[in-house]
C-alpha cells in the first residue's frame, strides 16, 4: 500500500508551537515504520522543514535515504524564500499526481 504524508505546516497539531515542533520531530523519527511510505509532500509552511538548519532536516534526510521521496512545493519555497536542503522541488501537478497514486494520504 502506497502511503503519502502531506505536511502543510512546520509543526504538528494546533496550539503550542514549541510542542508542535517537538512532536513532529518525534513523529518523523518514527515514520519509517509507516508501511509503504512512498513520499512526503510539503506545502505552505511545511516547506520550511526542508531548509538548512531545520530542526527535522536529519529526519527528512534519513527518510529520503531510505527511499522516501521528499517533494516540497516550488511555489511555496519561493513564497518563503527557502532553498531546500533535502528533496526535489515539485510542482502542484506532481504533488497532486503523488496523492492520486497513493492508496492512503496522511495530512499533518
Amino acid at each position: 500500500m502506497k502511503t503519502v504524508l502531506l505536511l502543510n505546516q512546520d509543526r504538528m497539531g494546533h496550539g503550542d508551537e514549541a510542542l508542535g515542533r517537538r512532536i513532529l520531530k518525534t513523529f518523523l523519527q518514527k515514520a519509517i515504520a509507516l508501511k509503504g511510505l512512498d513520499a512526503v509532500l510539503m506545502v505552505n509552511g511545511g516547506v520550511k522543514l526542508t531548509a538548512a538548519g531545520s530542526e527535522v532536516l536529519g529526519e527528512l534526510t534519513m527518510l529520503e535515504e531510505n527511499g522516501v521521496d521528499m517533494v516540497p512545493c516550488g511555489t511555496c519555497l519561493e513564497q518563503f524564500g527557502v532553498t531546500p536542503a533535502v528533496g526535489k522541488v515539485g510542482s502542484m501537478d506532481e504533488i497532486i499526481g503523488a496523492m492520486n497514486r497513493a492508496d492512503k494520504v496522511i495530512t499533518l
